[in-house]
């Protein structure tokens, strides 16, 4: 029994030890190496050349197309306003009444001394007629006939400046209705019932401006014109087509006035106070939204950039320095950081003058996760705005 117990003593004690090595022999195994990180998700646009227009945006305010100042033509006193103020009137609209009753008397007059010549023409006439015949018969003398012939004429004259006279007369009673000149939007008044008035007194009565269409001044430096001519000239820019050009406004809420406009002229000299050139551009205005005197923002086309480079602003980093950079998805899918020069803004986008090359892949979204050399998973990029489409498709409509 001893001889067991002493068995199963050793084979316990044997079994605790190959337990002891196998654990040791665990613990110092060499761990396995941890596995190389998967490439980071980003999105890129593909470089393409386009056609791309120069747009400037340069300060401006609204002016009238058409300014009339209501004035009268005769003296006397107003007796009746007849327009409402700030309201629209057309063109022959009358706007106040003159007192017509001395314009009226003058007509009076003037037909009444009309009808005095015409008498005086009839005898006239006659007189000159029996003179001829007498003097044919001889029965009356030369002299006779010569005299009612001068009588004759003299009293046709007469006629004619009676005829003058009501015409005159006739026309100051129209002109005691003040009518308006132009079409359009008419002030306040700025005379009352029972003033008097006189003509030729460069005294206005109202202001009417037209504002359909309205013009847009707006100033550009002289010298960033002279720019935009020597590209033209060098080819560098390509002008705008006949009709192609056009005038956008921008409001103070940044939003996008809805009627696009034309340029009309840009000025032959330069102020030289400031060395600004005045440019002017029509601009409809269907709904009367713009005042005059209203400030603006005007988007001016000025050319057009062949060839040239627009990624999303986003895409874009800046170094301690303050240069433009962009990371650029290689062949082998390991993005590096190129340097760019970066110009005017369009929209959302940035114009690369300098850097790219068509078929660069521009690192749009996940740039903070990157560093040069890092490889990378790339996929094209979505606008935000086609996004909200697509979800847009895909709500059902209630």
């Amino acid at each position: 029994m001893k001889a067991i117990s002493s068995l199963a003593k050793a084979a316990s004690v044997l079994a605790l030890l190959t337990f002891i090595a196998a654990c040791t022999e665990s613990n110092s195994a060499p761990q396995a190496a941890p596995g190389a990180p998967p490439p980071m998700p980003v999105s890129f646009v593909e470089a393409k050349p386009e056609q791309l227009a120069i747009t400037n945006q340069l300060p401006g305010r609204i002016a009238p197309t058409r300014i009339a100042e209501v004035r009268p033509r005769v003296s006397g006193i107003i007796i009746e306003r007849v327009f409402e103020q700030g309201s629209t009137v057309e063109e022959g609209d009358v706007l106040y009444r003159i007192d017509p009753a001395p314009f009226q008397l003058q007509v009076d007059s003037a037909q009444a001394s009309r009808d005095r010549a015409l008498a005086q023409q009839t005898q006239a006439r006659q007189q000159a007629a029996r003179a001829i015949a007498s003097r044919e018969r001889n029965i009356g003398t030369e002299q006779n006939a010569d005299t009612a012939e001068a009588a004759l004429a003299s009293a046709n004259a007469d006629v004619a400046l009676a005829e003058v006279a009501l015409a005159q007369a006739k026309l100051n009673l129209e002109y005691a209705e003040v009518k308006a000149p132009i079409s359009g939007r008419i002030g306040g008044a700025l005379v009352t019932e029972g003033a008097l008035v006189n003509a030729g007194s460069g005294e206005n009565l109202a202001i009417i401006q037209q504002l359909d269409p309205v013009y847009a001044d707006f100033t550009q430096p002289s010298n960033e014109m002279l720019r935009l001519r020597k590209a033209l000239e060098d080819g560098t820019l390509a002008s705008l087509a006949p009709g192609e050009a056009s005038v956008k406004l921008l409001m103070d809420d940044d939003s996008t006035y809805a009627h696009a406009g034309r340029l009309l002229f840009s000025g032959a000299a330069v102020d030289a106070s400031t060395g600004q050139v005045t440019l002017r551009a029509e601009i409809p205005n269907p709904d009367d939204n713009l005042l005059p005197g209203m400030y603006v923002r005007v988007l001016l086309d000025q050319g057009v950039q062949s060839g040239a480079f627009a990624v999303p602003q986003q895409a874009v980093q800046r170094d301690a320095g303050g240069q433009s950079q962009l990371y650029i998805v290689g062949a082998d899918n390991v993005v590096e950081l190129r340097t760019v020069t970066v110009g005017r803004s369009i929209g959302s986008r940035s114009v690369i003058e300098q850097g790219l090359i068509a078929g660069d892949r521009v690192v749009v979204e996940g740039v903070q996760k990157i560093r040069p050399g890092s490889p990378v998973a790339p996929e094209p990029w979505t606008p935000p705005e086609a996004v909200a489409a697509a979800e847009a498709a895909k709500t059902p409509a209630s």
